[in-house]
């Protein structure tokens, strides 16, 4: 230790704009890296077994002791999930702004376990109105804590990696496989302990024990803190002030630019070429930007152009928003329907409802060191891409694939009803369905394999291509897709409802499933999905990269 006083480090070994918990230039040999980000994936793998253990039988809870019905429950479920998935732009902002993500993570993690607290008393305690009052304060506490904590660890555990060296910056797009692994193992536990709890034992013990592994990951975060690279907050004008500031003065600058500008705007590669189309009012929103830059003007050229890289990001993030409403199914009208069937799985043992999305995490366990392994250097021959293929390539497949699990899930409920018409079942909603659990899973394993291109990839995405100062921002938006896309599940299941439950005819959500239609509303996701997958093609072909990357054309 003596020698690193009095000896100049390597220029090479310098990492440049971060520091350590001192406030010391770090050196790289001595600090991040895998070192750092291995307490940050364990800090997730307890936030996320915490997260998926409420989350993943909310709706078993709801329909169960609070006595919500179906459709009640589901509309409920995903109003939570929106709002804590949209939280996180407030999160983002306040450690952006004013706290810093090593400190917006302990104060969110405190407010995580507070609402976790309060959500086991609160299912200890006797039905009443005091109960559901401390349930929702609860719930909506827990939300407020995920707020702060998802667009954060993340993006401090990425930013333990050097973008400016080769290896570093392969190692952080290896980061964003192996989180979501960890992600896996926090589901996997939840999944398959947890949903077993809370369904056999107790809700009051199934609530408790996030909270004490929750407790547990904070724990491990403060255990990393004389590891960590942290970014150096420069002296200068808010980044959200700043953004805030150009669009304010664009919108007063509104007009038609000369055409001379737009051919300068196109030749300088800051627009899709030949997508003027496509991008109309896009296009005219930025070519609006450019004389804010101008002699006497309030905006300069850099900030001008971080304000184009955020505007440019939302026709993609708009056209994520379908994959996001089929997303919101699978711990909502999946765990219902597999609560109506024989559920056996060695004779005296039945799988929890829930339990059965674990099968998306062992899906995700399987794909994501293949896709790592194997794909991405076989794909990198043919394509010169270092990550195998680019980022908007990647999350499209995982729409296709989202497409491919709504077809799936259609036919299965629809052999599901039919058995119930078999066995002279449809008025028994209590009753078993003699049907195999297993006709469910291949709908989970896609669900998986969907989520390692396109929830992966989104991430990658929104977090790569925002400015560096507003990399929690980037990953707040990539949550707030799964946080406007549960607000919209929830709106359409209330259309739906109205619509279908017209007098003399069933609810495709009717509290009796048998009766209900939950296939035609697959069907439904899957047509809306197929329109969206289209027109994210036509956006993504013409995507400019930031940074270097290349055009998904």
């Amino acid at each position: 230790m003596a020698t690193s006083h009095c000896e100049s480090p390597l220029l090479d070994d310098v990492v440049e704009d971060a520091v350590d918990y001192k406030g010391i230039q770090v050196r790289r040999s001595t600090s991040g890296g895998w070192r750092s980000a291995s307490f940050l994936i364990g800090v997730e793998v307890a936030e996320r077994f915490t997260n998926y253990g409420i989350s993943s039988n909310l709706i078993s809870f709801l329909t169960g002791p609070l006595g919500q019905s179906t459709a009640t429950a589901a509309e409920n479920v995903n109003i939570w999930s929106g709002t804590a998935s949209l939280l996180p732009l407030l999160g983002a902002f306040v450690a952006d702004s004013f706290l810093g993500r090593y400190r917006t993570i302990i104060a969110a993690s405190l407010l995580y376990i507070l609402g976790l607290g309060l959500l086991t008393l609160s299912a200890c305690l006797p039905s009443s109105q005091l109960q559901v009052l401390l349930f929702f304060f609860a719930l909506y506490l827990v939300a407020v804590g995920l707020g702060g904590h998802k667009p954060c660890v993340q993006v401090f555990g990425a930013n333990q990696f050097d973008g400016q060296d080769p290896e570093e910056c392969k190692a952080k797009s290896s980061f964003f496989n192996w989180w979501n692994f960890g992600v896996c193992v926090g589901s996997l536990f939840a999944f398959s302990v947890l949903a077993y709890i809370q369904d056999n034992l107790s809700w009051g013990l199934g609530f408790g024990i996030p909270c004490i592994v929750m407790v547990l990951g904070l724990f491990i975060f403060l255990l990393g803190t004389r590891t960590y690279r942290y970014s150096i907050k420069r002296e200068e004008e808010n980044p959200f002030v700043r953004i805030g500031k150009v669009f304010v003065s664009a919108v007063r600058n509104w007009r038609t630019p000369p055409s001379g500008i737009a051919s300068e705007e196109e030749s300088r590669g800051t627009l899709p070429h030949g997508s003027s189309e496509q991008f109309k009012f896009l296009n005219k929103a930025l070519l609006s930007l450019n004389d804010l830059n101008e002699p006497g003007k309030v905006c300069t050229i850099a900030e001008v152009e971080e304000a184009k890289a955020v505007l440019r990001l939302f026709p993609i993030w708009a056209t994520c928003l379908p994959y996001a409403i089929v997303y919101a199914q699978r711990s909502t009208f999946f765990t219902k329907q597999v609560a109506t069937i024989d559920r056996t799985i060695v004779p005296g043992f039945e799988i929890p409802a829930a339990s059965l999305q674990l099968f998306i995490t062992l899906s995700i366990f399987v794909f994501i060191p293949s896709y790592d392994w194997i794909f991405v250097p076989i794909a990198r021959a043919f394509t010169r891409e270092p990550s195998g293929i680019t980022m908007l390539q990647r999350i499209g497949v995982g729409m296709f694939f989202s497409i491919i699990s709504m077809v799936v899930a259609a036919l299965v409920e629809m052999k599901r009803l039919q058995t119930a018409k078999d066995y002279d079942l449809v008025d028994m909603p209590s009753a078993t369905i003699p049907m195999s659990v297993w006709l469910f899973v291949p709908q989970y394993l896609l669900f998986g394999l969907a989520d390692v291109f396109t929830t992966v990839g989104q991430q990658e995405f929104f977090y790569d291509q925002v400015p560096n100062e507003l990399r929690s921002v980037g990953i707040g938006l990539y949550f707030s897709v799964y946080g406007v896309g549960s607000f919209l599940s929830s709106f359409l299941i209330y259309v739906v409802e109205e619509a279908t439950s017209v007098v003399g005819a069933t609810s495709w959500f009717s509290n009796n499933l048998n009766r209900a239609h939950l296939d035609y509303f697959y069907w439904l996701l899957a047509a809306l999905s197929t329109v969206q997958l289209v027109t994210y093609m036509c956006l993504a072909r013409s995507y400019v990269y930031n940074r270097g990357h290349h055009n998904l054309a």
